[in-house]
């Protein structure tokens, strides 16, 4: 940078803030950094007793904050994400739709270790809506080396740090099983509370079953409703070792690919996830009915996302899966999951 007369400064770059404070008003930059110094700006900062100021002195090989933000920016963001206005060397990246966003977690720290430069992002696997922040981008100093950018976009290898998917799924079957709701004899309490999660994502309910605690109707049905067009087959109770919870062996039987029994998240230990044909099939433990957030809530985002769900992915889940039971619950703007 370089000190410069005031009235010569039009054009030039500031290098730092420069803070007006009114008495008994607000106290606060009046011209921030980065700021390019305008005729009309001449007059205010002669008032604040500025003759003098430092600007920024082209270099070669030297960007500017706000260039170097782009090109972070542009490292980061991929389909279906929009940039906010850039200021001061921040540029926050932007969901264009509701989706689950994805992480490069290595690449993110690789970049983050050279310096001068930072990128925070959500958590990799954060269900966000249109409009969220997914990233704060910014460049530390007012300029930043040509050649340590460019070493920023070499580890980008041409791939964006987010990723951002979709929801695609749109309709589930529903299984209710055990004896006792069949029957009448306690009124179902699980299916109404599935009905809530499958409205609060976007997902109607496109088929219904009630059955008792046998393998056979139920795998038959499974069946049924992956055929009739369902994009993922929920199946309510019978997830426990107890010798009439029949659940996991009526998925088994359909010939789906199993991917887990049993998850370390709690809650959700019990958990199945299994693959029908490219079809979603889960078994839902109990704790799903009566816990504010689960596993389920967890695995509906990436389910809903058609992103491929891995026996590594659950084990990961570990790390984060205990809910602490908040008496205020805000999933997912939290550490669960």
């Amino acid at each position: 940078m370089k000190l410069i007369r005031t009235e010569e400064a039009v054009g030039h770059t500031l290098c730092h803030d420069h803070t007006r404070i009114v008495r008994g008003g607000d106290k606060g930059p009046a011209f921030r950094k980065g700021h390019i110094v305008r005729p009309r700006d001449i007059p205010g900062l002669l008032a604040m007793g500025k003759e003098h100021l430092y600007v920024w002195e082209q270099q070669a090989g030297m960007l500017h904050e706000n260039d170097a933000a782009q090109i972070l920016y542009e490292l980061c963001a991929g389909p279906y994400m929009r940039p906010s206005g850039v200021k001061e060397g921040k540029i926050d990246v932007l969901a264009d739709l509701d989706g689950l966003l994805r992480v490069d977690v290595e690449k993110l720290r690789a970049v983050n270790s050279l310096g001068g430069m930072m990128v925070a992002a959500r958590h990799t696997h954060s269900p966000v809506k249109r409009g969220d922040k997914l990233a704060g981008t910014r460049v530390i100093p007012l300029v930043i080396e040509e050649e340590k950018m460019a070493r920023a976009r070499a580890l980008g290898g041409g791939a964006p740090i987010l990723q951002l998917h979709p929801y695609k799924l749109k309709k589930a079957g529903v299984i209710t099983t055990g004896s006792e709701v069949q029957k009448g004899l306690v009124q179902d309490a699980f299916t109404p509370v599935l009905q809530e999660k499958l409205a609060e994502v976007g997902m109607e309910r496109a088929a219904h079953a009630t059955l008792g605690d046998e393998a056979g109707p139920m795998t038959e049905t499974i069946l049924q409703m992956a055929a009739q067009g369902a994009d993922i087959v929920l199946c309510t109770g019978g997830m426990s070792v107890d010798p009439d919870d029949k659940t996991p062996l009526a998925i088994k039987s359909t010939g789906a690919d199993i991917v887990t029994y049993g998850a370390p998240v709690l809650p959700g230990a019990m958990f199945l996830l299994a693959y029908y044909n490219g079809v979603p099939v889960m078994g839902l433990p109990g704790c799903v009915m009566y816990a504010a957030r689960t596993i389920f809530d967890m695995m509906m985002a990436r389910a809903m996302a058609d992103v491929p769900i891995a026996a590594e992915g659950i084990a990961a889940l570990g790390h984060g899966g205990l809910c602490l039971g908040c008496p205020t619950c805000i999933y997912p703007a939290c550490a669960y999951g």
